[in-house]
């Protein structure tokens, strides 16, 4: 099967699977929601310019579109557990080298060409035009947008041919993975203590010259030629054999209840392919991008405290760790059991509050190796309420289906219109003075509520598929 055949396939494979769940309308408007958000964006940046020079904010979307390519570019890492675990009964494209004479080689040549055009379809170009549709109104040249769309998008592609690359690495070995992650951290500050660009996009947002073109592309196609020649897609049949731990560990968490479903969460976790994978590439190489963010902000918005900023932050991208708990899990594997959709939902929070413990130790690091620590406790503050907020508006929304349920525009929209306001009030606030945080608590009472509205509104309820 030739590659543009594979990539029609892939193509209405991937819009099936989201159209199914959400309708054709509520998918296809989730583009037009990122529109919306963008222009509206866009229009309060002369506002904020003192704070937030335009090259800053332009920074951030590169960083934000780098992180979102980084959050795709993991399929190399995931792949074997999303192909067995949750379409184990499913026969997806990405799996026909099992049946169908096609190599491994085209079948993820396919894919990452699908998930290049799908996903600058899905993100980039709504934000583009978002941001084109305010340039009349913001007096900047409507070339930014073009501008704008063409480095954004080799940002998002360096982030996925990055990632794709590191985790194709992980795949074949951990200590390649470490060996390599090494090589080019020292690679990278050589060249920056020569000039050279750590972030080729945006250098070409600044100055659209061919030197930071070529360097982006380079960046960009040779991780993911690596990738391509050395995927593991077919993966050997192998025997695990595991000591059974499921017994003791409940007994050890029995003081919490719900202690068979937490210690089940937690072997899956620790089993599942690219574990400790998972921690880096979706929480820990995220959060390094925000702290360099932060280290950029603080030049130019004087008063901000960068700890109760990293701790707001933390606790938004710590929600994500419900993802983890329910990426390859369904209500349908307990269908045949006398449980209850709250019961899961419940035993799910209480894992989400061990695990958190892992952004709470960075918060600590964070704090004890700066010179921040007089902001700790309001960071603290901060952290655990946005944290348990932004959970409780996940589950309140999307119940145990997250990582499907936020692409329908409904609900994106309402999740977005839920979390922002608090956020921006909270960092705002403390700019003014970091005592301010501790304001946060008020969200706590909001997330208790939130969360039982959540138990109530999923018991009857079921996704579409299953």
């Amino acid at each position: 099967m030739p590659v543009p055949e594979l990539f029609v396939a892939m193509m209405k494979e991937e819009w099936r699977i989201h159209s199914t769940i959400f309708g054709n309308l509520g998918f296809a408007l989730f583009p037009a929601v990122i529109a919306v958000f963008a222009f509206l964006g866009s229009l309060t940046l002369p506002i904020f310019a003192d704070v937030l020079p335009y090259d800053v904010a332009a920074l951030l979307a590169h960083i934000i579109f780098l992180l979102m390519g980084v959050m795709v570019g993991s399929f190399g890492l995931m792949g074997r557990e999303v192909m067995n675990r949750r379409f184990g009964q499913a026969s997806l494209v990405a799996y026909a080298s099992r049946s169908l004479p096609v190599s491994e080689r085209r079948i993820f040549a396919a894919f990452l060409a699908k998930d290049t055009l799908y996903y600058i379809l899905l993100y980039v170009l709504p934000f583009s035009i978002g941001f084109a549709a305010a340039t009349p109104f913001i007096s900047l040249d409507p070339g930014y947008a073009l501008l704008a769309f063409i480095s954004l998008t080799l940002a998002f592609l360096l982030g996925l041919a990055l990632v794709c690359f590191l985790s194709t690495l992980y795949a074949h070995s951990v200590a390649l993975l470490a060996g390599t992650v090494a090589v080019l951290a020292v690679v990278g500050l050589a060249a920056s203590r020569f000039g050279v660009p750590l972030l080729p996009p945006y250098a070409f947002f600044l100055d659209p010259a061919p030197e930071p073109l070529l360097l982006s592309l380079i960046l960009i196609l040779i991780p993911a030629a690596v990738s391509v020649l050395f995927v593991t897609v077919e993966y050997p049949d192998r025997t695990k054999r595991f000591r059974n731990r499921f017994k003791p560990m409940a007994e050890h968490l029995n003081g919490l209840g719900s202690a068979h479903f937490i210690a089940k969460d937690a072997l899956d976790l620790i089993r599942s392919e690219g574990g400790v994978g998972k921690v880096i590439f979706s929480f820990l190489l995220p959060l390094a991008l925000i702290w360099v963010c932060l280290q950029v902000l603080i030049r130019f918005i004087p008063g901000i405290d960068p700890l109760v900023v990293f701790a707001v932050l933390l606790g938004v991208l710590s929600a994500t760790i419900y993802n983890w708990l329910t990426e390859f899990d369904s209500f349908t594997s307990y269908a045949f059991l006398p449980v209850e959709v709250s019961e899961v939902i419940d035993a799910k929070l209480k894992a989400y509050a061990l695990a958190n413990l892992l952004p709470l130790a960075v918060l600590v690091i964070a704090a004890a190796t700066t010179e921040w620590t007089v902001a700790f406790f309001p960071a603290l503050a901060a952290f655990v309420s946005i944290s348990a907020y932004t959970l409780a508006v996940t589950v309140y929304l999307c119940g145990l289906h997250p990582n499907v349920m936020l692409y329908s525009a409904g609900v994106f929209l309402r999740y977005i219109l839920a979390i922002s306001p608090a956020l921006l009030l909270l960092i705002f606030a403390s700019i003014l003075d970091a005592s301010y945080a501790f304001a946060a608590l008020i969200l706590i009472p909001a997330a208790a509520l939130l969360l039982s509205r959540a138990r109530k509104k999923w018991q009857t309820w079921n996704m579409p598929g299953t």
